[in-house]
Formats: structure tokens, C-alpha cells, sequence
């Protein structure tokens, strides 16, 4: 049988006829999205896809006909773009080189992503830790609604529709590399009361393989996957971007970022010519640390090593950064591609950031300064993060200083990829309208958190926090983004219309209230706010 080729651009960068012959039995909304270029796709020959489908040609004919008539209608020509996330991990507001924040770090390719994007200045994650805002990044869906509050909540709920499963539905590859961790683990307690209890009994429980599955990546929407964080993956490609049967995979010689950076170029291979899906989630600067000698010698002259190590991991994700920009050009898809950049939370100080050996948990070298706080808490030092969005000669360069969420980059995915979802499904919002076209209000009316005995809201300038030991505080963002100065007793209306507000959204989560008693972020809070 005569193969014909179809090339990006023509009819949904399809590689093959018969991936057209799959969409004609597709449902409605993967026919629309499948089509990037309809006049292209008219070209394909009726008797050829007719043999894919059993079919005759003049029945094809007319399926044709049709088929294109709908899509000239309801698409006219629309395309759709490539999406790429990136999720950095435990990476500091501080450390990322377009903010100008820190004298040391270098992060040259992301600095020019920034310099000719979006870059966010109030760019935030649901979650001041890595699973629940991992959650809320891969369902466009604030990680509370489903009960998902802290780490010890996992798995993600098997019920919840991710993105890529969305993206998935419309025509999209979709692709995940580096750190998951939304699956069962050995502190999932809530999870084994229902579905493991015998491991409620063990000290250290593993749990079991076939309970583990139906939650990693190639079960959440993802047809490609390369999941693994140090030096074993579970992948069904290679690093030349050839198929290969699911396998585990154990690397101990490439350094962990490298790896992950050549599994998403891998991909980006592999579906250069269809519109593709692909989040990457760096497994850095979260400890534990490695002394990679080519990127650490970049860094010479007195620093903590810890510093050195952070600095030395950023610096390696920017060159992967760097090398996923050069193939989109290579491959002539740089103007098609929207690529978000975003980190989980901000870094682990640990108060006071000691310099301890690096066999040792602690501090990953990374900075939140000036915001207030860090990992664990819901000031901004918490939860405010590097943030940029990119897409060349669509997304025009400027600094963006209205406040946003990782959600908002599904929410943007699924719009650009005509995907409608039932309002108040997906609670992020589509940034293009702001971000290409100029709209002027605030995106979100406002955005909620909670985590532990924290819970807070930030509407337009103002940022709210309530504490389960009853302690309030209120700050004005615009002359004190670094939550320096509580101004609750100068507007005490303000303060509690903010906290009737929060409590609503609070109760209206799986698990109404707070979660958890306050006590494990209180030494957190007494430092760095003088609060008990």
C-alpha cells in the first residue's frame, strides 16, 4: 500500500494517511483539533484513506466531503500549538537571572525565554510542596478539591481527569519526563486505609507494583513517559526517540538533569510533525546533591558548597532549556510551540540555611529572598515562583505583574487547543487574552491556598493569611510584596470580608476546614513573622 506523507503544517503535522482515517472514526471534538490546515488536508486521496477503513472510494468521497465541510466551518484553518511545561523543583523566586535578584546565579537561555516573553512577577503554585502542587499543575484543578493537601495525601485521586488526557482526546502526543511522584508511596496512610491496609501494620511499607501502576503517567494520559528522577526511569523510548517495549532503566553515569533534558529533546524527535504534549518536570535543585564537576566548576571562588550545588543545578537546566529551544528551531517549530516555565515551590531554607555535608537532608542551595518564608509556608516565600511563558511572535515581550497560577497553564493548553470543559471543572484561567492581546483586569478574582494549619487568599493587592491558631495577617502586596508589614489593624473590614471569603472556599474542599492541627510550620512562622 502507497504510503503519503503529510507534513507539519498540512493536516495536523500527521506523519501517515491513515492517522486521518483514525480521525474520521474520532469523536467530534478530535476530528475539529486534528486538523491544523483543512485546504492541506482536501489533498489527501479518498480511495487511500478508503483502504484504511474498509471502505469504497465514493463512499470515502462523500465522508470526505463532509468531514471537511464541518471542519472548514467550525476551524477555518485553526492550529494547534505545541504545548511544553516545565516544573523546576524546590527552586527559589530569587534564583532565576531575569529577575536580577541574585549576583551568582546564571541562567542565560531562560533570562532571553524572559527578555522576549512573559515574565511573571507574581507567579504562583497552589501548594508550598511538591505533590500537591504537582496535582494542581497536571489537572488544571486546585489539588484541594480532590483532597490532595499535602504529601502524605497521595496518590492523586484515579478519578481525576488530567491535561495530557484532555490533550490526549484532541489529536495531541502526549509526553512526561523527570519527577512524577503522584503515585502511592510508603507515607500515603490515608490512601492505604481504603486500599492497602495491611501496610498501615509494616514500619517502612513498599507498596505493591499492580497498586502502583494504574497511577504512573502512562495511565494518567501520557502515551510517552521517561518517569524517574535520579538514575532509574520507567520509559517506552529511547534517548534516539525509537519505541521501545515498557522497561526500567538504570543510568549511573549521567548526571540526572542531562538525563532528563535529552528524554524531552527524545520526544520533541520523536513528534516534531504532530502537535505534542510534553511536561517536563526537573528533579533539581532539590536534594539530594551530586558534585557534577563540568557544571560545578562554572561556579568557582567562596560559597557555601550548597550554594555552589544550586547553582551548579539551575545552570543545568537552563542548558537543557537552551538545547529544547534549538531543536524547536531546527525543526521549524519554535513559532508553533507555547512553553511554560515554573517552579513546584519555593526553596527549602530551613531557616537558617546551614551548610551541612551533602549526605545530609537540609537546605538545597536555592534562594526565595526578598520574599518571606520558604518551602512549607503560604507567605510568598512559599509559594511564589520563577514564572515565565514563552512563544515566539505570539506571546509579545513584557513584564507581567498581575498574579497567576500554575493552573493557568493547562487552562491556557486546553483553550489553545479548542478543548471546552463545564464551567468550574478546570480552575485555571487562559492567559493568551492578557498576555497576546493587552486585556487589562486581573485574570482570577482571586486565588485560594490551603496547606496544614495554613490557609490564605490573594484578591487583586490584597494577600490574606488565617493560621488554625487563629492568627491573622494582611498585607498589601503592591507596597510590600515581601509581607514585611501586617496592616490587618488598619483595615479590619477588609480583613474580614477576606476571611468570610476564604472560610467558603475553605469548606467547599473534599475535606472541609483546616487539615491539619497548627504546629509543624509554627517554629516557621515565629521566625520569620514573630508569631506564635
Amino acid at each position: 500500500m502507497k504510503r503519503l506523507k503529510i507534513s507539519y503544517g498540512q493536516a495536523s503535522g500527521l506523519r501517515y494517511y491513515c492517522r486521518i482515517a483514525r480521525i474520521l472514526r474520532a469523536p467530534k471534538a478530535a476530528k475539529i483539533a486534528a486538523v491544523r490546515n483543512v485546504s492541506q488536508a482536501a489533498r489527501l486521496l479518498p480511495e487511500e484513506i478508503g483502504v484504511c477503513l474498509n471502505r469504497g472510494a465514493s463512499t470515502m468521497k462523500m465522508w470526505m466531503v463532509g468531514f471537511l465541510m464541518v471542519l472548514t466551518a467550525v476551524v477555518h484553518g485553526a492550529k494547534q500549538p505545541n504545548v511544553i511545561v516545565i516544573v523546576t523543583d524546590d527552586h527559589g523566586y530569587a534564583d532565576f537571572g531575569a529577575y536580577g535578584l541574585s549576583d551568582d546565579i546564571r541562567t542565560p537561555h531562560l533570562d532571553k525565554l524572559a527578555a522576549n516573553g512573559a515574565l511573571m512577577t507574581h507567579g504562583y503554585v497552589t501548594a508550598p510542596q511538591c505533590i500537591p502542587s504537582r496535582a494542581g499543575v497536571v489537572t488544571g484543578r486546585y489539588q484541594t478539591r480532590f483532597g490532595l493537601d499535602g504529601n502524605y495525601y497521595a496518590p492523586m485521586d484515579i478519578n481525576e481527569t488530567t491535561i495530557a488526557e484532555r490533550l490526549r482526546d484532541v489529536g495531541y502526543a502526549t509526553g512526561f519526563v523527570g519527577k512524577w511522584h503522584l503515585e502511592p508511596n510508603r507515607n500515603s496512610r490515608h490512601w492505604m486505609e481504603g486500599a492497602w491496609p495491611e501496610g498501615l501494620e509494616q514500619k517502612n511499607p513498599r507498596v505493591p507494583d499492580e497498586l502502583i501502576k494504574p497511577y504512573l503517567p502512562m495511565n494518567r494520559g501520557f502515551a510517552d513517559y521517561y518517569d524517574g528522577t535520579m538514575n532509574v526511569y520507567l520509559r517506552n523510548y529511547d534517548l534516539d526517540g525509537n519505541d521501545i517495549p515498557h522497561e526500567r532503566e538504570v543510568d549511573q553515569k549521567t548526571f540526572r538533569v542531562d538525563k532528563q533534558s535529552e528524554a524531552a529533546l527524545a520526544f520533541i524527535k520523536r513528534h516534531k510533525d504532530e502537535p505534542f504534549f510534553l511536561h517536563l518536570a526537573y528533579f533539581a535543585p532539590h536534594v539530594p546533591m551530586e558534585v557534577v564537576k563540568k557544571h560545578f566548576d562554572r561556579f568557582p571562588g567562596e560559597m557555601a558548597e550548597r550554594r555552589r550545588w544550586a547553582l551548579a543545578s539551575i545552570a543545568a537546566i537552563d542548558d537543557g532549556v537552551g538545547a529544547i529551544v534549538e531543536s524547536l528551531r531546527k525543526y521549524g517549530i519554535e513559532d508553533d510551540t507555547i512553553i511554560f516555565y515554573f517552579g513546584d515551590n519555593g526553596a527549602p531554607l530551613k531557616i537558617h540555611m546551614k551548610d551541612d555535608p551533602f549526605d545530609k537532608p537540609g537546605w538545597d542551595g536555592s534562594l526565595n529572598g526578598p520574599m518571606v518564608g520558604e518551602k512549607g509556608m503560604l507567605s510568598d516565600g512559599g509559594i511564589r515562583v520563577p514564572y515565565l511563558v514563552y512563544w515566539k511572535n505570539k506571546i509579545p515581550a513584557q513584564v507581567y505583574d498581575r498574579p497567576v497560577i500554575s493552573l493557568d497553564a493547562g487552562a491556557t493548553a486546553l483553550a489553545l487547543a479548542g478543548v471546552k470543559t463545564k464551567p468550574g471543572v478546570i480552575d485555571g484561567v487562559n492567559l493568551m487574552p492578557y498576555l497576546a492581546n493587552g486585556q487589562k483586569d486581573d485574570p482570577h478574582e482571586a486565588l485560594y491556598w490551603r496547606f496544614w494549619g495554613q490557609s490564605a487568599i490573594r484578591e487583586g493587592k490584597w494577600k490574606f493569611h488565617e493560621l488554625e491558631n487563629g492568627v491573622r495577617m494582611l498585607f498589601d502586596m503592591e507596597t510590600d510584596a515581601q509581607e514585611n508589614r501586617n496592616v490587618i489593624d488598619q483595615h479590619p473590614e477588609l480583613a474580614d470580608r477576606l476571611q468570610k471569603k476564604l472560610a467558603i472556599w475553605r469548606d467547599a474542599q473534599q475535606r472541609p476546614g483546616f487539615v491539619e492541627t497548627f504546629g509543624r510550620e509554627a517554629p516557621w512562622y515565629k521566625h520569620y513573622f514573630g508569631v506564635e
